[in-house]
């Protein structure tokens, strides 16, 4: 890649070429082709557009990329220099655009554990009107493929090692499961838009994802271990810590919504893990204030007084099984402590130390 991209890390752009260098992927069923992403200024989604940029740019794949998004300035700090069409548009209206497009990757959704206890309703209408619009527009399109970003969240309730055709208990009386719940109608859309219309579905359904491309306010309890153990404080635990992480890496995760995108079938649903970084919270804390704080700080319980309205997720103590998208030729190549490390070197190159603010 050369200097187009403006603002990215030493270890963002190597694992945006080791994405586009991947050869177990039929990158010329992309050529001269359009991709619509929304969610766009979300981590996923500005990854997806990063990807796909240095892609088209090292395989001259002529690509148009499409980036769908709310906020503009936003979209415009985060994606101007991967040079896609910035479209903004509340997802939950119906949607328009001039011109074809090939292939969708639909990560718009509304991901904040306080958001899904304080605007649950907000969080039901975004995800499932918004999906409903876009599989409309796909359809309109006659799209080659259709992915849809679900979440590990949609098992509810279970143990153990859980694979794609497993399901279990949403507590419906709670508010925060209108995150979930809205989520597994989105898949049954998906799902009904293939078997009714034709229309090419694969549904991703996506464990704790980050490193290299995630920002540093990012609120999700890994990224409070990484700062707090960065400055050298103790790291809070708000509950007992026992829920087990299903995570991955944000280049491996990527690597899987296009094999997905490009090789998934239509209907199916698919895990997307690393089952080598699985560890309940509180051994992710340890692990961060041993790695990240050279064990010089300590884990410490302290349950805040409105942790009600934090929705944090219930208790769960499942492992993602993931052979179905290995299958496909997918598999995941960094652990946590790889993760965290390549995370805080991103966080700390230089070159993003400008004082440019993030809108």
């Amino acid at each position: 890649m050369t200097g187009r991209v403006k603002k990215i890390s030493a270890v963002f752009r190597e694992d945006l070429e080791l994405i586009a260098q991947d050869d177990t992927l039929p990158w010329s069923e992309l050529s001269q082709s359009v991709v619509f992403i929304t969610g766009a200024t979300g981590l996923i989604g500005s990854a997806l557009v990063a990807a796909l940029a240095i892609a088209n740019e090292n395989r001259s794949l002529g690509l148009k990329i499409i980036a769908g998004g709310q906020n503009r300035a936003k979209a415009e700090f985060l994606l101007s220099g991967y040079a896609p069409e910035i479209i903004i548009q509340d997802i939950r209206e119906p949607l328009a655009f001039d011109g074809p497009v090939d292939y969708f990757f639909h990560c718009a959704a509304m991901t904040k554990s306080s958001e899904m206890v304080a605007t649950p309703v907000d969080v039901i209408e975004t995800s499932v009107l918004g999906t409903k619009n876009i599989l409309a527009l796909a359809r309109e399109k006659q799209a080659k493929s259709l992915v849809y970003l679900s979440s590990m969240e949609v098992y509810g309730r279970m143990e153990g090692e859980v694979a794609e055709s497993d399901l279990g208990y949403l507590d419906l009386s709670n508010p925060r499961t209108s995150y979930p719940e809205s989520k597994r109608l989105g898949e049954s859309l998906g799902v009904a838009y293939a078997a009714q219309h034709g229309l090419p579905v694969k549904i991703a359904r996506l464990g704790l994802t980050f490193g290299a491309g995630t920002p540093r306010d990012d609120s999700r309890v890994f990224a409070q271990f990484a700062r707090s153990a960065m400055a050298g404080q103790n790291i809070e635990l708000h509950t007992a810590g026992h829920s087990l992480a299903n995570c991955c890496y944000t280049a491996d995760a990527i690597l899987g919504l296009l094999t997905l995108l490009l090789k998934g079938v239509s209907g199916e649903a698919y895990n997307i893990a690393n089952p080598g970084a699985s560890l309940t919270i509180r051994e992710m804390a340890e692990l961060a204030a041993g790695e990240i704080g050279r064990s010089q700080i300590k884990v410490v319980l302290k349950i805040p007084d409105d942790i009600a309205q934090r929705g944090y997720a219930p208790e769960v103590r499942l492992k993602l099984d993931v052979s179905r998208l290995c299958a496909l030729g997918w598999s995941p190549k960094y652990g946590l402590a790889e993760m965290y490390r390549r995370m805080m070197l991103d966080w700390n190159d230089a070159r993003l130390r400008d004082g440019e603010q993030r809108p």
